[in-house]
């Protein structure tokens, strides 16, 4: 109903972005495609309406002989090629029409065929050869009625009023000024369409990073506690078995989070459309990430209480907290970080320390994650800082602004979501 609404009292759809057909079509394939069907119909119609025109201008015009049906053929015949040659067949139409009308046959509808490749010319950017083509039949038919008639036939034929001259200027100007219409509009619509696959293809590109950052953040610090924990294993598993017990249990639960967070995003791609079947992760599962954090030998200090947040702005401050813990798990020699959230107005404030050094070990990282944070707050309008400290260790600073619409309902969208996911899992 918004949709019927939007469009009363002014253009139709298909005027402001095309017919239908129009982008259903690709326009290099139409170029090279033969219009047999346009062509035929045209032809026949030019050769059976001109036997209408010459019965009705019996006596005032010369009758249809084979010489005439010749050129009434190949007026409408040379149209197949219009699409190809634009400026060699509106010329030519135009030359077949002059001597057609110069033999004495009978006015009709022979001219179709010069306003039909009149128009094409004009369409495919042709726009001085079609009006320099009917300025020279036009021209040609003054010269004829009204100088070279007393030796062409009919012999009865006598001089034309220049009030019909009028009208056929007249006629030729509406051709052209429909024809200049056609153009423009199709240059509108192929540029609209341009636009639309643009931003399509921003879209798709715009998603296709968000699933990677998801992925990345997900699978980077599952598999950094995974690895921690697994050469913990390694190392007790003949000294102490019940410590290396511990570390395969902890690999068994990051392992199962991994997968449920990897599935989720997969979900989310299958079917953009729908519901998540799980709240996104957000700031309120932060003593669960220092929990994870503590399992791979990290201890992690928490100052500052998570404020309200939009969903968007949650998820991005949990991953950001995320990857920045994982970070310090696998290139720092220190074994204690700290987490200081603030809110200052409407910005968060996210500041991530550990006091070093670096390691320079690699636990199969990417070296995106940095990369990452800084386009997950780019995306909400923010900052990222991220660096050496002076006294050593290294920082992550985040400013990320909380904004003002959104903010009161985040937990109320955030319980929204919970109450949706438990629906659907009930559901199944």
């Amino acid at each position: 109903m918004d949709g019927q609404r939007g469009h009363v009292g002014g253009p139709p759809q298909w005027w402001r972005h095309g017919p239908p057909w129009w982008h259903r079509r690709d326009e290099a394939e139409h170029r090279h495609r033969w219009p047999w069907r346009s062509t035929a119909l045209l032809t026949a119609f030019v050769l059976v309406g001109s036997n209408f025109a010459a019965h009705s201008q019996e006596g005032e015009r010369a009758g249809l002989d084979p010489f005439a049906r010749v050129l009434l053929f190949l007026t409408g015949a040379a149209l197949l090629w219009r699409q190809r040659y634009p400026v060699a067949i509106v010329f030519g139409t135009s030359a077949t029409t002059l001597v057609y009308l110069a033999a004495g046959y009978p006015y009709g509808p022979v001219l179709l065929a010069v306003a039909l490749a009149c128009f094409s010319a004009v369409v495919s950017g042709h726009r001085r050869a079609a009006w320099s083509a009917l300025a020279a039949l036009w021209a040609g038919h003054v010269l004829l009625v009204h100088w070279l008639y007393r030796w062409l036939p009919p012999s009865s034929d006598s001089a034309a009023s220049w009030g019909g001259e009028v009208v056929i200027a007249v006629w030729v100007v509406a051709i052209v000024a429909v024809s200049e219409l056609a153009r423009t509009r199709r240059e509108q619509w192929a540029k609209e369409r341009a636009e639309r696959a643009q931003a399509a293809r921003r879209r798709a590109d715009e998603e296709r990073l968000r699933i990677a950052r998801e992925l990345h953040d997900v699978l980077a610090h599952s598999i950094s506690v995974i690895n921690v924990q697994a050469g913990v294993g390694l190392a007790l598993l003949d000294t102490d078995p019940e410590q290396a017990r511990t570390a395969l249990t902890t690999i068994k639960a990051k392992s199962k989070e991994a997968l449920g967070e990897v599935r989720q995003v997969l979900d989310t791609l299958r079917t953009p459309g729908d519901a998540p079947r799980t709240p996104a992760p957000g700031l309120d599962r932060l003593p669960e990430l220092v929990g994870q954090a503590a399992s791979a030998g990290l201890t992690v200090e928490v100052e500052g209480e998570p404020p309200a947040l939009p969903p968007g702005t949650d998820l991005a401050a949990f991953r950001i907290v995320q990857e920045a813990l994982t970070n310090v798990v696998r290139h720092s020699g220190s074994r204690h970080a700290r987490v200081c959230l603030a809110r200052d107005g409407g910005v968060l404030r996210l500041r991530v320390d550990d006091d070093g050094p670096a390691t320079g070990a690699e636990a199969g990282g990417s070296g995106n994650g940095l990369a990452g944070m800084r386009e997950r707050a780019a995306a909400l309008g923010g900052t990222i800082e991220a660096g050496p400290r002076p006294d050593g260790g290294f920082r992550v600073l985040a400013t990320l602004p909380i904004g003002t619409g959104g903010v009161t309902n985040a937990k109320n969208a955030k319980n929204a979501n919970a109450e949706n996911a438990h629906t659907t899992e009930e559901d199944r």
